[in-house]
C-alpha cells in the first residue's frame, strides 16, 4: 500500500505543474490576443485620424471678371467674341492678388484672344486650349513670371528642359460664363 500511496502522491504534483504550465500558456495567449487587438483598433484611430484630415477640403474661392469683347483675327476684321470668364481660384488671398493685378491680367486676356480666329474657338477643343492659356495668363503675375521670360525660354529652347517649382496653382480653373462669337 506504501507504494501505491506513494504513487499516488506523485500524482498530484505532475497534475499541478500541468494546470501551471496550461494557466501560463493561457495567460501568455491572452496577453498577445490583447496586444494585437490594441495595436489593431490603435492602427484603425491613425487611419481615420488621417482620413478626417484628407476629408478636410478648402472650398476654392470664384472671382467673375467683366466680360469682354474682342475682334477676332479673322480675314477681313469683321468676327469678334463676347467672353464672360470666371475664375476659381485656390482661396481668398489669391482673389485679392488677382484684383490687384487686373488691369495687367485683363490686358492679358484681351491680346490673347485677339490672336485667335472664330473657326479656333468654335470647338471644344479650341474653348479648352483657350481656357489653359488664360489660366497661365492670370497666374503669370501671381508667380513672378513675366512675359519677356516666357520669350526667351522659348526662343533658347529650354521652357520644358528646366521645369519650375511652384507652389499649389493659384488658378485652378478657367470657366467661361458667356462664350459668343458674332
Amino acid at each position: 500500500m506504501a507504494a501505491s500511496g506513494a504513487a499516488t502522491g506523485d500524482q498530484p504534483p505532475v497534475k499541478s505543474k500541468k494546470k501551471l504550465v496550461i494557466i501560463i500558456l493561457a495567460v501568455v495567449v491572452l496577453l498577445v490576443a490583447a496586444a494585437g487587438a490594441f495595436l489593431v483598433l490603435n492602427q484603425r484611430k491613425n487611419e481615420a485620424d488621417e482620413d478626417a484630415k484628407a476629408a478636410v477640403v478648402v472650398v476654392p474661392t470664384f472671382l467673375p471678371l467683366e466680360n469682354l469683347v474682342v475682334n477676332l483675327s479673322d480675314p477681313g476684321g469683321d468676327r469678334f467674341i463676347q467672353l464672360g470668364i470666371t475664375l476659381e481660384l485656390r482661396d481668398e488671398k489669391v482673389a485679392e492678388q488677382v484684383k490687384q493685378y487686373m488691369p495687367s491680367i485683363r490686358d492679358a486676356i484681351l491680346r490673347l484672344v485677339s490672336q485667335h480666329t472664330a473657326e479656333d474657338l468654335l470647338g471644344r477643343e479650341g474653348k479648352e486650349q483657350l481656357a489653359l492659356a488664360i489660366r497661365k495668363e492670370v497666374a503669370r503675375p501671381l508667380t513672378g513670371e513675366t512675359r519677356r521670360s516666357r520669350v526667351q525660354d522659348d526662343e533658347d529652347g529650354f521652357e520644358d528642359d528646366a521645369p519650375r517649382r511652384e507652389p499649389a496653382e493659384p488658378v485652378r480653373r478657367v470657366l467661361f460664363s458667356s462664350f459668343i462669337i458674332q
